[in-house]
């Protein structure tokens, strides 16, 4: 899957979770879920992999649950540097919640995505 096609998935993912749970996050405009999703894909490059590292330890004994927490922090992050009044949530937990409905998103697409090229 292509880098801009996975722009395009997110941004469409924070499109849907700011109609689905307007109370939860906030979304103020298809250009900023755009933002979003580029300086998503930005700090993932650049600071996840660092985070990743870091937390390990903690990763191995929650058996991976605590990446969750990591892709939370990343969205948190996120909106900090777009702009909590552009893009935000509510509180830290209902970025845990956005966190596991994109890896199951972008787990969807990816599967279908090499179903597609193995037949």
């Amino acid at each position: 899957m292509s880098y801009f096609q996975r722009l395009i998935i997110n941004m469409l993912t924070f499109i849907s979770l700011s109609v689905l749970l307007p109370e939860m996050v906030q979304v103020r405009s298809i250009a900023m879920a755009l933002m979003a999703s580029f300086v998503l894909s930005i700090l993932n490059a650049l600071i996840k992999p660092i985070l990743t590292i870091i937390s390990l330890p903690l990763t191995f004994l929650t058996l991976g649950f605590f990446s969750f927490v990591i892709n939370a922090l990343m969205l948190r992050l996120t909106s900090v540097f777009v702009g909590e009044y552009n893009f935000a949530f509510s509180s830290f937990g209902a970025a845990i919640l956005v966190a596991i409905i994109m890896s199951v998103v972008n787990m969807i697409v990816t599967e279908h995505h090499m179903e597609k090229y193995q037949e």
